[in-house]
């Protein structure tokens, strides 16, 4: 069996930058336990499995672990294959059905706009062992989403100098721990990182669900609800964030940079 996927690169238009997701369309359903293993063997942070019938396209996503109930990078890379990398491409809008309900992709000119739910945080007591862990000191919020934990720093420096301890992290009963800070650039509001050992992956280079946290964080801090956004990873990448009620715009672009076949 040929199973044929493509490299996509997500939340940038230049190659070798954003968050490389795997993204493979298939014909017939496959089993959890070998999507999970293409997914350890892709080796990405994830890897993304789209089934299309008559009712429904249905997507999924994988770390090399794990699977996900929400990923932004994995949706948009999928959304691209889908609109320009398969031989008959999609336009204008798809919805997937997810674990996380239906998630529309639009076309538009700014990029392919993502429709997901916010995750907003809720306010809780530092915790001192995950600011160690982080090397974190004197945070100005600390809290809690659906997912991950949030916490916000007073600069940017703050946020591109951790070297977290990741071993210790991944003992945590937690998906991530995103950490944030209003951005130096004119251009942009705010940035962020992304760490998540638990799942598999240290650092995430790009991480749109994450910002289904950050977009009402920082919606109601600098009472705005459109935003500019950026995350510092080594990567690095961009997107914007719209809050619209209970739901979080996510807009950006995406690049193809391979496609393969696995053999199966």
């Amino acid at each position: 069996m040929k199973l044929p996927y493509f490299l996509i690169d997500a939340f940038t238009d230049q190659a070798f930058t954003g968050n490389p997701a795997a993204v493979y369309v298939l014909n017939a359903p496959l089993s959890d336990d070998l999507m999970q293993k293409i997914a350890a063997e892709m080796n990405l942070s994830e890897t993304a499995f789209v089934l299309q019938d008559r009712n429904a396209t249905r997507l999924r996503w994988f770390t090399p672990t794990t699977e996900v109930d929400l990923c932004g990078h994995a949706t948009l890379a999928s959304a691209h294959a889908l609109f320009t990398a398969i031989d008959q491409p999609q336009r204008g809008v798809i919805t997937f059905d997810s674990a996380s309900g239906a998630l529309t992709c639009e076309q538009t000119p700014a990029g392919i706009r993502l429709d997901f739910p916010a995750t907003p945080p809720s306010p809780m007591p530092t915790d001192a062992d995950i600011c160690k862990q982080l090397g974190v000191t004197d945070p100005i919020y600390f809290g809690r989403s659906k997912f991950d934990y949030l916490i916000h720093l007073s600069r940017e420096e703050d946020v591109l100098g951790l070297a977290p301890n990741f071993s210790a992290l991944a003992g945590i009963a937690t998906r991530g721990f995103i950490v944030t800070a209003e951005a130096n650039a004119a251009d942009l509001d705010f940035v962020s990182r992304f760490f998540a050992p638990a799942t598999g992956v240290n650092e995430d280079p790009v991480t749109g669900s994450a910002h289904c946290c950050l977009g009402p964080y920082w919606a109601r801090h600098l009472n705005k609800p459109a935003l500019q956004a950026a995350q510092r990873s080594q990567r690095g990448g961009s997107l914007a964030v719209e809050v619209v009620a209970d739901r979080v715009l996510l807009t950006g672009r995406a690049i193809l940079v391979g496609r393969g076949e696995l053999l199966l």
